[in-house]
């Protein structure tokens, strides 16, 4: 059984939620770039020979081409070439006000270890933030980046937060965050997939949207949310197994569970709506 939504199919668009593509979009710190390497602070920097070590403390921060951490202390592990000219930083672990920065983009955080061979950083500690132009993302546990892939990971209680223009806000949220991005023809990283994993809340300034699990695909175009969704616009509201939305069609679907026989009312979808519901403009 199908209803279709015409108001709500912007809802479950969880496309519309691009999780930072900016902060992926460049090389950021590698071994494999051919950027040198620069580490800087303001107050001690020591070389550790026998761990193969350097501590920059005070403000510290490394450096390579557009990207960049900071942190109050800094721990960078090097390897040597064969003949012991050569010095390649492969780890840097930074603790205290840990700022990642690529670009026009930051994450924050209290601590960070980035693997350069990898090309991976993950954040932890409070106050886990991630800023770019045009949203806010914060999560409770972890930031997972795999900057040359292109992947990024937010866990534990995740939320992108992006401005409306004339006011307001939306916002998803859910114990997991997963966005992975792709080089298109003219080699920029776009948005390739992006999911939303346990406790699927969406929030606008009119409706809320609840779900278990929702993803979108940028080669269909389509969204999807599953596991009890429900859709809520004042006191109105839509329920049903599955959300479906076609971004290129704008048609949007609901869809009732398996098996509609099991009990009254199991699996079928339902749309309530109370008549006067909604402010009428003032008539002149």
């Amino acid at each position: 059984m199908r209803q279709n939504i015409k108001y709500a199919r912007f809802l479950i668009a969880l496309g519309m939620f691009v999780l930072c593509p900016s902060v992926l979009s460049a090389q950021g710190l590698s071994t494999n770039s051919k950027d040198p390497l620069e580490i800087t602070a303001d107050g001690t920097l020591e070389w550790h020979r026998a761990d193969k070590t350097f501590i920059a403390a005070g403000n510290a921060k490394a450096k390579q081409g557009d990207a960049s951490i900071t942190a109050d202390r800094l721990s960078a592990l090097y390897r040597e070439s064969a003949k012991g000219s050569d010095m390649q930083i492969w780890k840097v672990t930074a603790t205290g006000n840990v700022i990642l920065k690529n670009r026009d983009s930051a994450a924050y955080g209290q601590n960070a270890v980035y693997n350069l061979d990898e090309g991976l950083a993950t954040m932890t500690g409070d106050t886990l933030k991630m800023v770019s132009p045009d949203q806010t993302v914060t999560a409770r546990d972890k930031f997972e980046y795999w900057v040359t892939d292109g992947r990024i990971n937010a866990l534990g209680d995740a939320q992108i937060i992006r401005p409306k223009i004339g006011g307001g806000s939306d916002t998803l949220k859910a114990n997991k965050i997963s966005a992975v991005l792709k080089k298109n023809a003219q080699g920029q990283q776009v948005l390739h997939s992006l999911e939303a994993i346990g406790n699927v809340v969406i929030v606008t300034p009119t409706e809320t949207v609840t779900g278990a699990y929702g993803i979108y695909k940028a080669d269909t175009n389509i969204a999807e949310l599953t596991g009890g969704v429900k859709i809520l616009r004042g006191p109105n509201t839509l329920e049903g197994d599955r959300a479906v939305v076609d971004l290129g069609t704008n048609i949007s679907t609901i869809h009732g569970g398996a098996d509609q026989t099991a009990a009254p009312g199991t699996g079928r979808v339902r749309a309530t709506f109370y008549p006067g519901s909604e402010e009428k403009p003032d008539k002149p």
